[in-house]
């Protein structure tokens, strides 16, 4: 967008009366993990969205730009964000409190529309990595059902043993297999 498009998308009267903020360029805007109980809607420039932001597990979800919504966690939860946006270039964005949000949802039905878009497809990630992960507990449980069953045969015979020691002394390790 040039800089006569975006002075004038600041500059009408679209945004009169809105709670408009701005951040610079590398400046953060929510950051996860902490609790924002507002929404920003970016009126112009461009964010990144992150996960583990500043780790060495730090992933870039995307960028995202005018018309894009965030915070819907922290406004509508009162939970801690999920990622963290950091402004890519200079940001206005119209900020949306617990206040204004009925005035939002009239005047906003597209961008209330995608928030909701947005949450479902965050809801069917959700389910297909929970998915994942049963699966993937299944073939570590198989992997390990041998040492597993060893385990219980063992357990089993110490204390079924008239002549063993019984448990006395004896502790299992169901992932390693070791006997103290």
């Amino acid at each position: 967008m040039d800089n006569n498009k975006q002075n004038s998308a600041i500059g009408d009267n679209t945004y009169e009366g809105k709670a408009i903020v701005t951040f610079p360029a590398d400046s953060l805007i929510l950051k996860e993990g902490e609790v924002n109980l507002d929404l920003y809607k970016i009126i112009q420039g461009r964010a990144e969205i992150y996960v583990g932001y500043g780790t060495e597990n730090e992933v870039l979800l995307g960028i995202i730009g005018p018309g894009a919504c965030i915070g819907e966690l922290g406004l509508l939860m009162q939970l801690p964000a999920i990622y963290t946006v950091i402004a890519f270039s200079d940001v206005y964005a119209m900020r949306v409190t617990e206040e204004r949000m009925g005035n939002f949802i009239t005047e906003n039905q597209s961008s209330v529309l995608q928030i909701m878009k947005n949450m479902a497809k965050t809801m069917a990630i959700m389910q297909h990595q929970i998915y994942a992960l049963g699966e993937e507990l299944n073939t570590y449980t198989k992997k390990n059902e041998d040492a597993y069953e060893e385990a219980k045969r063992d357990l089993l015979k110490s204390l079924y043993n008239p002549n063993g020691s019984g448990m006395h002394g004896k502790m299992y390790y169901l992932g390693g297999n070791k006997k103290n």
